[in-house]
């Protein structure tokens, strides 16, 4: 008789009681429950959080998915009593306010975490060709202190980094002719310098990564939206055609690493979600509520998103596919 050691040159283990932790691949025969089973990989799955005190949309985030913050955006239309500066922190269940905003606005940028973030740029009036802002301001936990500016006023651009090593890039010129920027600025906890600007000018982009590796992707270019991905070595820009995005789309959420990042939300259908490896874009679980110009924060495998859409209070936490215990069955 064939046997499976025969054919592959091992034989599987017999234990009494599933193998923890598992690797996923690992097979092994229960003679408790007399089934063979194997480790793979799970589903993603999309879950809902903890409501924002505040609804609103255009607003930036920061930090990991049970310890995050919400700062900035408009509750309808970005008119000037509608961009409240209400920031907000996020524990994993709750969010609760706390030091609001020296400048409120919307269509900002932020980086960094939870107790420790840096916000730049956005708008202070959507009905004003100069609404796009200069305005920098940091976060240390409890309030926020004005820092100095930058030096291209913009709004809907993105942000990654941290409070002291950021980068912003992207945006919108109100009135501009291009109205898309391609602008960049690097941040070093004392001043914004202007670097190599995008290859493709776009506003809400989503992006993931840090100062001297970063990430842009998707975002409103010209003309319609765009799928293109970059990445940033702390020097320039370099476009990647083999890393398009499945789904074109701008306000979309993004975090994590130049090689392990997460898009999510955005323009039409609102839910898509893709995962990308440091080569390519793979799409995953669907968010439950399609949106998009929300708060986004977290990893590839624990990202958050909240608010967005025409002024929501929603949050929705992902959790990447984990390896878990499979029975093997025949059909």
């Amino acid at each position: 008789m064939t046997t499976y050691k025969g054919i592959n040159g091992f034989a599987v283990q017999s234990v009494a009681t599933d193998p923890s932790p598992l690797d996923e691949g690992q097979v092994w025969y229960n003679n408790a429950s007399y089934a063979f089973k194997l480790a793979g990989l799970g589903t993603a799955s999309w879950a809902s959080g903890g409501n924002l005190n505040t609804a609103r949309f255009s607003l930036a985030g920061s930090g990991t998915q049970t310890s995050a913050l919400a700062f900035g955006g408009t509750t309808s239309g970005g008119t000037p009593g509608n961009i409240p500066g209400a920031t907000e922190k996020y524990d994993g269940t709750t969010w609760t306010n706390t030091g609001t905003m020296n400048t409120g606005r919307f269509g900002l940028a932020g980086a960094g975490t939870q107790t420790a973030t840096i916000a730049a740029s956005g708008g202070t009036n959507a009905g004003n060709p100069n609404s796009p802002s200069t305005a920098s301001e940091s976060f240390n936990g409890t309030s926020w202190t004005s820092t100095p500016s930058i030096n291209t006023s913009r709004r809907n651009s993105r942000g990654t980094g941290l409070l002291t090593a950021a980068l912003i890039f992207g945006g919108q010129i109100d009135g501009g002719s291009p109205d898309k920027s391609a602008a960049t600025e690097s941040w070093n906890g004392s001043s914004w310098t202007s670097v190599n600007s995008l290859n493709t000018a776009r506003r809400d982009p989503g992006g993931a990564g840090l100062q001297t590796a970063a990430l842009a992707f998707g975002g409103a270019a010209a003309p319609g939206v765009t799928a293109v991905t970059e990445s940033w070595n702390g020097t320039s820009w370099t476009n990647l055609p083999a890393g398009n995005l499945n789904t074109a789309r701008a306000y979309l959420g993004g975090c994590g690493t130049q090689t392990a990042a997460i898009a999510f939300g955005g323009t039409s259908p609102g839910t898509a979600t893709e995962l990308w490896n440091g080569t390519s874009w793979t799409t995953t679980t669907p968010m439950a509520t399609g949106r998009g110009d929300m708060a986004s924060s977290g990893t590839q495998t624990a990202a958050l998103g909240a608010g967005g859409g025409g002024a929501s209070t929603t949050t929705e936490e992902f959790t990447g596919a984990a390896v878990a215990t499979k029975t093997i069955t025949t059909s």
